[in-house]
């Protein structure tokens, strides 16, 4: 099982990273148990969550944890003691690890330090999400969790709403609303959205409408679940690449879209007024009269 290469005068043990089902425990592979169970050791994201996956397969390989916050000392650590000949499974708290979980920047180190990195294939919420959408399966781009911050989530969506390709994002629930509101203001209200929540799970359901549709639907309903956010592409963008995206809206209303989204006021009259050939004075003082 544990494939290995000389290192001077050493064996060198191997990287595998090893995907974790995603709400479904009858996911896990074969291929995974049996690797998880022959490995020296395993980098857990969160090593009380891996436990309890590790207690139903009948795996008693130690763990060790290996996360955002610890990334920086533990990596030295994890090479040195691959480069020592032991073999060790990555895993993520679900999925794969590397996608929107840590991972990558072990995988460049081994690399560097010429240890064979094996990757496992396994469950992946993005690519689960897509081939049930109804979407254009390819080709897609996939984005993973946008910036939390409203003036940078909005720049990036920007900057985003010419790209042809189906996109793919991931979401928490009590972030859904508001970047559901960003992408309605980016793309404008009827590009095609589907919501998949809780995949693999007892409550899996997807959502599809335009993105106005689920703007409301947000706003209506008790989000709840972990989302994945799938966006068609642009079939016009070298038609209307530069279109007002907030064209049904009035220029007071689009201001304050944009505002909402957190633009400043100056910034979004700026814009809105630069769109549509207006006097940037004259929009202001509309927006100040409707603002008092």
């Amino acid at each position: 099982m544990k494939q290995q290469k000389s290192f001077g005068t050493q064996e060198v043990g191997t990287l595998y990273l090893v995907p974790t089902p995603i709400g479904n425990l009858g996911d896990m592979t074969n291929r995974s148990i049996q690797v998880m169970q022959t490995v020296d050791l395993i980098a857990a994201e969160d090593t009380r969550h891996t436990q309890q996956l590790l207690n139903q397969f009948n795996i008693d390989t130690k763990q060790i944890s290996f996360h955002e916050h610890n990334k920086e000392n533990r990596i030295p650590e994890l090479v040195a003691r691959l480069q020592a000949g032991d073999s060790i499974a990555q895993v993520s708290d679900a999925g794969m690890p590397s996608i929107s979980d840590p991972g990558h920047e072990l995988v460049k180190a081994a690399i560097l330090a010429d240890i064979p990195v094996v990757p496992i294939p396994g469950a992946s919420a993005g690519i689960t999400a897509l081939i049930a959408s109804g979407l254009a399966p390819q080709p897609f781009m996939f984005y993973g969790f946008l910036p939390r911050k409203s003036k940078e989530q909005l720049h990036e969506l920007e900057t985003l709403k010419s790209h042809q390709e189906t996109m793919i994002f991931y979401e928490a629930p009590h972030r859904l609303a508001k970047t559901l509101k960003a992408i309605l203001t980016a793309f404008g209200p009827d590009r095609e959205v589907v919501l998949a929540r809780e995949l693999t799970k007892r409550y899996e359901e997807f959502l599809r409408g335009t993105v106005e549709e689920l703007v409301t639907w947000a706003s209506e309903n008790e989000v709840r679940g972990e989302f994945v956010v799938l966006v068609a592409g642009n079939e016009h963008a070298d038609e209307e690449s530069d279109e007002d995206p907030l064209a049904d809206l009035n220029p007071v209303q689009a201001v304050q879209a944009l505002v909402d989204n957190g633009l400043k006021p100056t910034a979004a009259i700026k814009k809105i007024a630069k769109q549509r050939s207006l006097d940037r004075q004259t929009l202001y003082l509309q927006y100040q009269g409707e603002n008092k």
